[in-house]
Order: structure tokens, then C-alpha cells, then sequence
């Protein structure tokens, strides 16, 4: 299956990549609705999606569980039972009509990774494991992430309470399931239980095709905050008001949109407002209150947190000069996550030995969110990303070839071997 240096044969590689590529195409069938892909947390689709990617697992060798989050979990043992675990994953959920390859090609890697190295675990002093994560995107519930917070032990059972479009809570989703929601903590892993989890994703950017580059290392996960913005001004006739009269929230709501973006262009962080609503929302009354979206993301929580804050002073001074107020609560906070070195080496030296490329090996930090920032609270983490067109994803749109999935088992492989292989103390 791979050679002595530890690197994939080509035609292996290739059919392994082929593999990959098209079960990602199998997965797609499994949606809600018709013609596109619509596959959200403890749903029957969900339940689907774990049952093939279980024989998938079981074909290539791994023992499979589900966790009582509803992952979907593979192990591998190492040269004896019970070893601290080299964990590779991604989810197998989506947002709606989603693409097909954001998350489940993680998992599918991780797949292949199991079966080009199963000859080998004998020998190894760790064991491998492959997680499908039941949920990452947040789409059914309010709650993001909501199958590997469980496993890093960032449960809170207040969550159950949260419900759904349809009114059903998170709670009566565990038991339709056929899972107890008393239980959904007890999916957490030890910190010893882990050597590492390593996470391969397309990039969700256009950085790696800019560089005509297939695969890339990411040093860090973005410090993310999204915020819910109010500014409150004045309803009043839209005829009858002279200008001069009017507190318009819209127009102070425009003017906050257009600083959001000049701000985080200077500062070279991403600030994006995605929702925006006005009321009463009729054609002929000034608005009296608008109500819009902040989505703030950048490398570092430091340079994050002083973008927010000239956002809020530049926000507040327009607000003041028209006479309008400002007002805003934060609904989401997460921390920036920084790759471990030794995972970012594991996974250059694998991509250099897979491209044989004088290149140095893209380093860029991931925009969006992945597991791998969350598993950071349980064990070291790193990632490989792989190309994908134009940059698109979270649309139908979404691509990737099938020479760069091949490409990227190989990486993910040889990446994974040295983990694998790796004393454990030299990084506890």
C-alpha cells in the first residue's frame, strides 16, 4: 500500500483519490430536498450518512461507534488495544443547498488515510481514529458545532432547550435519534486520550489557486464575533419630513455598513454584514429602526477586538452627529486558534514530499471556522488545505479535482504516519 518511505504509490494514490472524490458525490444524494444538498444535525439524513460512511469505515478496517452526540466515530488500534489516539475528521453536515465537498471530503480523506495505512498500525504506538461529526455548521439549531464541542467537553445542557424552525427542541431531536440527551457530555474525550486531531478541508478561499498551489498548511483558525447592531432613529412620513428633521436609521445604518467595510480593509481584518432589516419597512415612512448583522473575523483575537473597537467609536460619532442611537449585543465569541508547530511541520514535510516541489509550501490562516478550533480545547491540533475553485464554497458551486484530492490523500497520509510514529512526550 505505500512505500518504505512512508509515501503513497501513485496508483494507489490515485484510486484512492478517485475514491474520495466520488463518495463525496454519494453523500450528496443524502438530502432533505430534492436536486440539491440539504443535510442538517440528527435528521433521518444524518442517520443515512452515518450508516454509509459507518461501512465505509468498516470496510477500510476500522471499528465504528456512535458517540452520544451522534458522531460517527472509527478506530484503529496500534500495537496494543487502548492507546492514546491520532484522531483525523470533518462534519457530514451541511448549510442549505450546500456544496459537496466542505466537510465530508475531511471525512472521506480520513478514511482512505485508515485503509493506505492499516498494514502498518501494528506497529505503531498510537491509534488511529476517523470522526464524522454530526453537526459543525450550526444550520438546524442555534448552536454551532454542536457535535465536537460534546467531545472537547464544552457541553452545556441548556442547549437542549434550543429548538428548531419547526419548533422541535434539541432535546426531542436526541430522543427521534435514538439518543439520550442526559448522556450528550459523556461523549467527551481526556486529553490523554489524544495524541492530536488533524483536520484536511478545502480552503473556502481563492488563496491556493491564486498561488496555483493544490495544497497548503493552515497556521491558524480566525478569532470570529458576530454581533447583533441596532440604530434607532425616528418613524415619520417619508412626504412631510424635511431633511432637516428627519433621524433616519437607515441612512445612519448605511453609513455604519460602508465604515464596517473601509475599517476592515485598512486593518486587513473581515468584517461582513449579512443581515439587514428596516421598520416598519414601509416605501412611503422614514425608518425608525434598523436592525443588521456584524460578522468579524480576523488572524488574531487582538487584531480582531481593536477593529471592533474603531467599528463601535466610528458607529457611535454617526450616530450622534444625526441623532440616532446606537446600540449593540454580542452573540457569538470565538477565540483564534493556533496550529501546533510540530503538526504544521508534520504537514509541510508531507506536502513537499507529495509535490516534490523546491516551493516553499503555502502557509495561509483559515477565514472560516472549522472543528479543529474546538478540538483545540482537548489536544493539539493541525490542518492540510486543498484547492478548490475560485474559492467557492457554502453553494453548489463548490469544486475540487480529482488530481488534487489525490494529491491531498497522499499529503494527509504521510502527514499522519509521522504523527502516528512521533513520541508522544516530546510534545505533551
Amino acid at each position: 500500500m505505500t512505500q518504505g518511505d512512508g509515501t503513497v504509490q501513485v496508483p494507489t494514490m490515485l484510486a484512492a483519490g478517485r475514491r474520495a472524490y466520488d463518495r463525496c458525490d454519494e453523500l450528496a444524494a443524502l438530502t432533505a430536498v430534492k436536486g440539491s444538498i440539504h443535510r442538517f444535525h440528527l435528521t433521518s439524513q444524518h442517520a443515512w450518512a452515518n450508516a454509509l460512511v459507518g461501512r465505509w469505515m468498516t470496510a477500510a478496517g476500522l471499528r465504528t461507534r456512535i458517540d452520544a452526540a451522534g458522531n460517527l466515530v472509527g478506530r484503529m488500534e496500534g500495537r496494543e488495544p487502548g492507546l492514546p489516539a491520532v484522531m483525523l475528521g470533518s462534519h457530514i453536515d451541511t448549510v442549505p443547498d450546500a456544496g459537496r465537498y466542505d466537510g465530508p471530503l475531511g471525512v472521506v480523506l480520513g478514511i482512505e488515510v485508515a485503509e493506505l495505512l492499516r498494514d502498518q498500525m501494528p506497529s505503531m504506538p498510537h491509534a488511529l481514529e476517523v470522526v464524522a461529526f454530526s453537526d459543525e455548521e450550526g444550520t438546524r439549531f442555534p448552536q454551532t458545532m454542536l457535535g465536537s464541542k460534546p467531545v472537547a467537553g464544552e457541553w452545556q445542557d441548556e442547549w437542549l432547550d434550543q429548538t428548531d424552525q419547526t419548533g422541535t427542541s434539541l432535546r426531542q431531536a436526541f430522543k427521534d435519534f435514538g439518543l439520550d440527551p442526559a448522556k450528550a457530555r459523556t461523549a467527551a474525550r481526556r486529553p490523554d486520550e489524544l495524541v492530536a486531531y488533524l483536520e484536511a478541508h478545502i480552503e473556502q478561499g481563492p488563496l491556493l489557486e491564486a498561488q496555483a498551489r493544490p495544497l497548503g498548511v493552515v497556521t491558524s483558525i480566525a478569532g470570529a464575533r458576530r454581533l447583533a447592531l441596532t440604530i434607532t432613529g425616528e418613524a415619520r412620513h417619508a412626504g412631510g419630513t424635511p431633511y432637516d428633521r428627519r433621524r433616519d436609521a437607515l441612512v445612519g445604518a448605511s453609513f455604519a455598513v460602508l465604515a464596517i467595510e473601509s475599517i476592515a480593509r485598512r486593518r486587513d481584518i473581515i468584517g461582513t454584514v449579512g443581515a439587514i432589516e428596516a421598520y416598519p419597512g414601509a416605501v412611503n415612512v422614514v425608518p425608525g429602526r434598523v436592525e443588521f448583522s456584524l460578522d468579524l473575523r480576523a488572524e488574531t483575537d487582538a487584531a480582531r477586538d481593536a477593529g471592533w473597537d474603531e467599528i463601535r467609536d466610528t458607529i457611535g460619532r454617526v450616530c450622534a452627529e444625526r441623532k440616532l442611537n446606537f446600540h449593540w449585543t454580542e452573540e457569538h465569541r470565538a477565540h483564534a486558534v493556533v496550529c501546533a508547530d510540530w503538526l504544521m511541520e508534520a504537514v509541510a514535510d508531507a506536502v513537499v514530499v507529495t509535490e516534490g516541489s523546491a516551493e516553499p509550501v503555502p502557509r495561509l490562516y483559515s477565514r472560516a471556522g472549522h472543528d479543529a478550533m474546538v478540538m483545540a480545547d482537548v489536544t493539539e491540533v493541525g490542518m492540510l488545505f486543498i484547492r478548490c475553485e475560485d474559492g467557492i464554497s457554502h453553494a453548489p458551486a463548490e469544486a475540487v479535482t480529482v488530481w488534487d484530492v489525490a494529491l491531498a490523500v497522499e499529503a494527509f497520509a504521510t502527514a499522519t504516519r509521522t504523527v502516528l510514529s512521533t513520541d508522544r512526550s516530546r510534545h505533551a
